[in-house]
């Protein structure tokens, strides 16, 4: 109960008034259907009670409550997208995007928020029907226009709010204990803090929600304007601007609701000040904006950028707009839904929308092509300043995403391509690669396409694509076709990356002589060009390719010089990923304190970055040496947080690989029956996934010759193979946790029980650890491994384990083993005497 919830919910800029029996009623209703779905007219305030209803919700499901918002979304893929982003469920390489958001899910006791999904329920329909088959926990809340009908679930109508009703025979009713009159002073008291109602004025504001129809955003924006028109003359106006003949739907006919909101906000509208009225407009283009975009894109001889400052402050006062957050300091605004459409109505109608469209993509496209040079270029600048471009894109995406589908829709090839091709570098970079090859291949199938100049560099941004995908046929078809027309355009950059990019996949698919070729000739190009970071690439590729004949010196040597590249020019990201590559290459030679060295460099690399698969190969690839090395405690450290960090992920391949090495580690502490299990487990998942699997009992194939002891270990391998990937994962944590406390086992000469160490890892075993020290004669660095004296250090600053984990992004039980682990050591029994002991060795440094 008091551990911090988990969720990505934005915080509300105003206050949550009124719908508390429906919210009392909802939370009743989540507990006993797992799928709600919040239906009802635009402005109606489906997804501000979505909002509190998850909020209040958050104890009742442990896994977290997660926001995918919808809004522009029009394909299965792109709603899976969506929700991926929410969890933080990264794809796999060649696997479907449901299959390994279903299995990322499967264990888990969430509630997924699918908000506005009525621009594509068949889609949400299937999304939702697969993810609550697949994920008997799951629990998911919708908000649509229309209802969403899911399996099972109830779909929940959105009433107008209460306004004042008088009994019979009963005195009057209270104006003000009406939900809708309440919403509409809170409105009007955050416009003005001074605002306060006579009990005529509060009758006149139930007159006025009721002219709204009592729909809540009506409500909100008119309460936003009591305080400078005053109740009677809004109640005035509105009457006579909702009785103009021209909104009148016919003889006998009445308004209906859903008619009711977009007149609001037309009288609103008309009321504005002129420069108002034309900035709100504008601003229908964005899905999101900070003040200097605003300014870049909305200003103009009529609106000067030195005017949107007020404007935008104005806007926000009328609730016309809201503020979503803040990034980089800067303040980050939204239009309501309900209200970008009646503004992009406005827009249209003033004959502007093409006109600013295209103002905003020009802005985007210097944005993301900014991204692109920053992150390939040779320059040496910080590294904080390479990623500002990488989380500028991210905060701008939703924006990006409409500007895609508007190109789409225009048929404008080369703008969509343009940006496609820009955006690859996050798409990569932030393992996006099914969403950026969706919008890539819909722009390439265009017509215009054929002529558009940006073509070539789109056929090679494809290909990188098609590789990172495992796509190796398409990359290669696509990446000579790229390469043959850049040639043509004598467009050396992309000819560079174009031979960097089929050279990785001829190396991956060992085409070795003509992967040679392409390093060598890409290598020659950069030197020639001075362009560093294709150097790097490039000789990256040339050390996997000799690491891959078996001349691991030369890889090493390779290795380093791309190292000696990228820390250069200060690239993060490059030296991470080469990191791993001369990692693997240490560890398959046997050159453990290197692998080691790298792993553990790549991994603080990749935390920085927020690059969790790839956190999670270091985290494994060091508990694999730590075993080697014969630190059995430490190597259960890191496998098992790996393994957690890949399965939550969705990164089901990898966790295959952790759950084999703590296999190796369980079967060499003696206990076969587990250890065979995990092994057949993995190799059931390599098998789903259509990757290579071996023969039972695989890894430990020849380890016993007696063939009754043979067929026990084929028996219980063949039961893990029919274990499911949560529940392996679970027992791998139990085998891991008892493996820390319990005492390593006497082997005996009958019952061998050491496994087979894997290729390259024959080092010796260090002995056990001695006797407990006294505190005051060892140091944290000579006792703890590098993580415990992290912890340590956050322990002794009082951190509690929730906020150990936040800080190193592991999970609290995670940090929790840690910090026994040093009790352990040093014989404590309270985080007191770590917090004491690190204290005492800091004065004496």
């Amino acid at each position: 109960m008091t551990a911090p919830a988990r969720h990505n919910l934005p915080r509300p800029g105003t206050g949550f008034v009124g719908r508390e029996r429906d919210l009392s009623d909802l939370l009743r209703l989540l507990g006993s259907s797992r799928s709600v779905t919040l239906c009802g007219t635009d402005g109606m305030g489906k997804t501000r009670l979505a909002l509190r209803l998850a909020e209040q919700s958050t104890v009742s499901f442990p896994d977290g409550v997660w926001l995918a918002d919808l809004t522009d979304a029009h394909t299965t893929l792109e709603v899976y997208a969506r929700v991926c982003a929410a969890v933080g469920v990264i794809e796999e390489p060649g696997q479907p995007l449901a299959a390994t958001v279903a299995e990322a899910l499967r264990s888990r006791r969430l509630l997924l928020v699918l908000d506005s999904c009525e621009h594509v329920p068949d889609e949400v329909t299937e999304v939702g029907e697969a993810l609550l088959a697949a994920c008997p926990a799951l629990s998911i809340l919708l908000t649509s226009e229309e209802p969403v009908r899911l399996a099972g679930g109830t779909v929940w109508r959105m009433t107008p709010m209460a306004l004042p009703v008088a009994a019979r025979n009963a005195p009057p009713p209270d104006p003000a204990a009406s939900d809708a009159v309440r919403l509409f002073l809170d409105r009007a008291r955050a416009r003005d803090p001074r605002f306060s109602a006579t009990p005529q004025e509060t009758e006149t504001a139930a007159v006025v929600c009721d002219l709204t129809g009592g729909v809540p955003l009506g409500i909100e924006v008119l309460g936003a304007l009591a305080p400078v028109v005053g109740p009677g003359a809004l109640a005035e106006g509105l009457r006579a601007h909702l009785a103009s003949p021209e909104f009148q739907p016919g003889p006998g006919q009445a308004i209906s609701r859903s008619q009711v909101l977009p007149l609001v906000l037309d009288f609103v509208y008309v009321h504005l000040p002129e420069p108002e009225r034309v900035l709100l407009r504008r601003l229908s283009v964005f899905r999101g904006w900070d003040l200097e975009l605003a300014e870049q894109v909305c200003a103009d001889e009529s609106l000067p950028e030195s005017a949107v400052l007020d404007l935008l402050t104005s806007l926000l006062d009328r609730s016309l707009i809201t503020v979503t957050g803040e990034f980089e300091g800067r303040v980050r605004y939204k239009l309501p839904e309900a209200v970008r459409r009646f503004a992009a109505g406005r827009l249209a109608a003033a004959g502007e929308a093409d006109l600013y469209h295209e103002r905003l993509l020009d802005r985007m496209l210097r944005l993301v092509e900014d991204l692109g040079l920053k992150l390939e270029s040779s320059r040496p600048m910080p590294w904080s300043e390479r990623d500002a471009g990488r989380q500028r894109v991210i905060a701008e995406y939703d924006t990006l995403r409409s500007l895609l589908g508007w190109t789409l829709s225009r048929g404008a090839a080369e703008s969509g391509l343009r940006l496609c091709v820009s955006l690859v570098a996050h798409w990569v970079s932030h393992q996006c690669h099914a969403e950026g090859a969706h919008w890539m291949d819909r722009l390439l199938e265009l017509e215009e396409s054929d002529k558009a100049p940006s073509r070539a560099r789109a056929l090679v941004a494809r290909a990188q694509l098609a590789r990172v995908r495992r796509d190796h046929g398409l990359a290669v078809a696509l990446g000579e076709e790229g390469l043959r027309l850049c040639r043509e355009a004598g467009d050396d950059a992309f000819v560079r990356t174009a031979l960097n990019v089929l050279a990785l996949v001829e190396v991956r698919d060992r085409v070795s002589d003509q992967a040679a070729v392409r390093v060598e000739e890409a290598l020659r190009l950069c030197r020639e060009a001075g362009d560093q970071w294709g150097e790097a690439i490039a000789l990256g590729t040339r050390a996997a390719l000799v690491a891959q004949q078996g001349d691991y010196p030369t890889a090493d040597h390779h290795y380093n010089a791309a190292l000696t590249l990228l820390r250069g020019i200060d690239h993060r990201w490059g030296v991470g990923v080469t990191l791993i590559g001369q990692a693997r290459a240490a560890e398959a030679n046997n050159d453990l304190i290197t692998a080691d060295r790298c792993y553990r460099e790549a991994l603080d690399t990749q935390r920085m970055i927020g690059a969790a698969a790839e956190e999670a190969r270091c985290l494994a690839g060091i508990g694999r040496v730590a075993h080697a090395q014969g630190s059995t405690s430490q190597a259960y450290d890191y496998l098992s947080e790996g393994l957690l960090l890949s399965h939550s992920t969705g990164q089901r391949a990898e966790a295959a690989r952790a759950l084999v090495a703590i296999a190796r580690v369980v079967f060499g502490a003696g206990l076969r029956e587990p250890a065979c299990r995990l092994a057949g487990a993995a190799t059931g998942v390599r098998g789903q996934l259509g990757l290579s699997v071996h023969e039972a009992p695989w890894p430990f194939t020849d380890v016993e010759r007696v063939r009754r002891r043979r067929r026990q270990l084929v028996s219980w391998w063949e039961q893990g193979r029919g274990l499911d990937l949560s529940e392996v994962v679970r027992e791998a944590e139990r085998l891991a946790e008892e493996g820390r406390r319990a005492p390593a086992r006497r082997r005996t000469p009958t019952a061998p029980s050491a496994a087979p160490r894997a290729p390259g890892l024959g080092r010796a075993r260090r002995p056990p650890e001695g006797p407990v020290p006294a505190p005051e004669s060892v140091t944290p660095q000579q006792r703890l491994t590098k993580r415990e004296l992290e912890i340590a250090r956050l322990v002794s600053s009082g951190r509690s384990n929730p906020e150990i984990a936040r800080t190193l992004f592991i999970t609290p039980s995670t940090a929790a083993r840690h910090v026994a682990n040093i009790n352990r050591k040093m014989g404590f029994h309270s985080r007191a005497q770590i917090t004491a002991w690190m204290e005492q060795h800091r004065a004496a440094g």
